[in-house]
């Protein structure tokens, strides 16, 4: 059993956002590279990167999962304002607090989560 609260996984969510956008990914292609152990110590050490750039933190994350450069672009196809990352990190967040209770644990409630047709729908900034 792995100790968290809301914000280290708000945290863990953003940066998953974060990451993809950076290495031009899905954010479920970023959580399909994460082992249990690496989303298990992200939701950990969340308490502590929080205090570091997401800049520094998402290279950490490339270098040590070992995410590959994607071609996956939902930036310059966006017609209108790009949301924030922390904006997609709480909408993530959200859901998956909403949809624990389905699951036996947070890990399989994110990876749940993240692989269901709503990633899509969240990563389309076109949808209303």
């Amino acid at each position: 059993m792995i100790q968290w609260n809301k914000d280290d996984l708000f945290y863990v969510c953003s940066m998953i956002e974060f990451v993809a956008r950076k290495t031009h990914n899905r954010d479920k292609d970023i959580v399909s590279k994460l082992s249990d152990n690496a989303l298990k110590h992200q939701l950990k050490a969340a308490s502590v990167n929080h205090c570091l750039s997401f800049e520094q933190v998402s290279d950490e994350w490339i270098e040590e999962y070992q995410l590959p450069e994607g071609i996956y672009d939902n930036i310059s196809t966006c017609r209108y304002e790009v949301p924030t990352v922390t904006a997609i990190g709480r909408v993530y967040q959200t859901l998956i607090l909403d949809v624990m209770d389905l699951y036996e644990n947070i890990i399989e409630t994110i990876r749940k989560v993240y692989s269901s047709f709503i990633s899509e729908e969240i990563s389309n900034y076109n949808s209303s």
